[in-house]
């Protein structure tokens, strides 16, 4: 009430999030949590001109999101209208965009919440901020995360616009190589956005090279592995020119690299099937299969036929 009743002086509204971040942690503040995530984004978007406030109310936000799911499911679409709001407004300001992107990030799991963020346009602002801030783990790992639950979706989204994802997603795994977390994040994103058809021609060869550096670089990382895999996999089934580039790459034969992460996650059934399914778009060219054939591929598909048969 207080709040709702002085909504339009900002240092009520700032001492009004400070006392709900003493609030929130007791377990009595549960049924609160969606009321109060309303409140503070309705005191952000009145008073997007003070950047005190906005770091606050995020970091606030973070805090109830991460404690309560069901609060993210609820959310409307003015509380991300809020939220990008606050990312054009201060597009330069990278430890705000952190906080911002992070929470965009949580808030896209819910499939409500993927469509409201869609109905507010937020893909190019995810792009712009990844071209501006690329050396920025935190800010690769989530808005690669938001890109993903928006290209996954079964809601049709601009295709020009996720086209434009791709080059972008591309560098942020180039620049990333060696982390293992913001790599799982832009492979899972490629991988949405090869499904969708977004691929070029000329990608198709450099992101097939590319992904096999990503599988070479972090190959104990199960979801990392399975998603490259799967993009792939749907690389291989759009041209056989990803499937050449896959057997002659420079550092070494695909088939090598799929058969060290096998033997690294044999017992990962999701791994193990995404191998399959990458082996099977293989076999559609004769090239590829005489690869396989010389490689005794065949054997390691009868060990994964034998283990997974027998369970």
């Amino acid at each position: 009430d207080f709040m709702q009743a002085f909504w339009d002086i900002e240092e009520v509204q700032a001492k009004a999030i400070q006392h709900l971040a003493s609030f929130i942690r007791d377990k009595s503040a549960l049924p609160y949590l969606r009321t109060f995530t309303e409140l503070i984004t309705f005191a952000m978007k009145t008073h997007v001109d003070s950047l005190k406030l906005q770091v606050d109310g995020c970091s606030l936000l973070l805090e109830i999101l991460s404690q309560e799911q069901d609060v993210v499911m609820a959310l409307d679409e003015n509380v991300t209208s809020s939220l990008l709001d606050t990312v054009r407004k201060y597009s330069e300001n990278e430890e705000l965009l952190s906080l911002v992107c992070t929470l965009l990030m949580m808030i896209s799991a819910s499939e409500v919440a993927a469509e409201n963020l869609r109905k507010v346009g937020v893909i190019p602002d995810l792009l712009s901020i990844l071209r501006n801030f690329l050396h920025n783990e935190k800010i690769c790992l989530s808005c690669c995360g938001v890109l993903w639950s928006l290209a996954v979706s079964e809601n049709n989204v601009d295709q020009a616009l996720l086209k434009s994802a791709v080059p972008v997603t591309s560098a942020v795994l180039q620049e990333h190589l060696q982390n293992g977390r913001v790599t799982e994040s832009a492979c899972s994103a490629l991988w949405a956005l090869s499904l969708q058809g977004c691929l070029t021609e000329n990608e198709y060869e450099p992101t097939t090279a590319l992904l096999l550096d990503v599988l070479r670089t972090n190959p104990e990382r199960p979801v990392l592995v399975k998603n490259a895999c799967l993009a792939l996999a749907s690389l291989l089934r759009l041209s056989e020119i990803s499937a050449l580039r896959f057997i002659t790459d420079s550092k070494g034969s695909g088939i090598n690299v799929i058969k060290d992460a096998y033997h690294l996650h044999f017992d990962d059934l999701e791994v193990v099937e995404s191998i399959c399914m990458l082996t099977n778009e293989m076999v559609q060219y004769d090239e590829v299969v005489l690869d396989l054939l010389s490689q005794k591929m065949e054997e390691l598909l009868s060990e994964i036929k034998f283990r997974f048969t027998s369970r």
